[in-house]
């Protein structure tokens, strides 16, 4: 059984999900994500921008489960903040993934000038029932900041890249001392960098009798952060939900954590100019 997390208003959304970023629209996605259905994953992280909302709903379709046992979250595209078209994005996200609401909607990156904005729609859908939480994306402290002054409304989520060499210490613990679920997209840091092959994380999974992408969810788990990593390979699909039956020690979370280099493979949230 994947473990919950409850996020502020009681909603509990899977600590595991399903990152489907870049996976494209085709039969191949529709069948990683139905295997993951049916090995127990129930949660599933897409975005307008992946453009394979139908897919993720055809899948679901096909694994008969129904809508309510499974967690659905999108994101809002810039384009749409810009131009301000935030309910006609809603309303097609719900058209493509074939649901009447979504259980997490979140502003995908903080578009200058116009997160704020986008942030007091949100506050209406999320009233509206269309989702039952709404969160953001990408968002540093001081975006956060913005948000809790303006806005009576805590948000849900702040889904964030996260991975030992961007371990986001600063942001993480701001979330947690105001009620906000912290949430790791690229875990692995896309193994772009090395970070499966590091010697620290493999020694501490030979002690486990895991692999070095179970140590980092189970870390991320301890630390009560949310993951959504992508795989198409059922094998590893089945050994990332496989981290709730051991627990890392204070000792090895602190080597862990010292492995950050502050370094992302994404864009900084200061830059979006996308």
């Amino acid at each position: 059984m994947i473990s919950k997390a409850t996020l502020n208003n009681g909603l509990e959304m899977p600590f595991i999900g399903l990152g489907v970023f870049r996976m494209e629209d085709n039969e191949n996605s529709e069948h990683a994500i139905l295997e993951a259905l049916r090995i127990g994953y129930r949660h599933i992280d897409t975005a307008a921008y992946y453009k394979n909302e139908e897919t993720v709903k055809k899948a679901i379709q096909k694994s008969s489960i129904p809508r309510e046992e499974i967690f659905i979250t999108t994101k809002l595209w810039n384009d749409e903040q810009r131009s301000g078209k935030v309910t006609e994005a809603l309303e097609e996200s719900l058209r493509k993934l074939g649901t009447t609401y979504i259980d997490l909607y979140l502003i995908h990156w903080p578009v200058p000038e116009k997160f704020l904005q986008t942030w007091k729609i949100f506050e209406e859908i999320y009233k509206s029932g269309k989702s039952k939480a709404v969160g953001v994306s990408n968002f540093k402290v001081h975006h956060l900041e913005t948000l809790q002054q303006e806005s009576d409304l805590i948000l849900a989520v702040n889904q964030i890249e996260c991975h030992p060499y961007l371990n986001q210490e600063e942001t993480i613990a701001y979330c947690m001392e105001n009620n906000i679920r912290p949430e790791a997209w690229s875990p692995f840091a896309a193994n772009q960098t090395g970070l499966l092959e590091e010697k620290l994380l493999n020694a501490i999974g030979e002690a486990h009798n895991k692999t070095a992408a179970q140590i980092i969810l189970r870390w991320d788990f301890q630390r009560g952060v949310v993951t959504i990593p992508k795989s198409s390979n059922p094998k590893r699909l089945q050994e990332n939900i496989d981290i709730f039956d051991f627990e890392l020690t204070g000792k090895e979370m602190e080597l862990i954590g010292s492995l950050n280099k502050n370094k992302r493979i994404g864009p900084d949230p200061d830059h979006v100019t996308f």
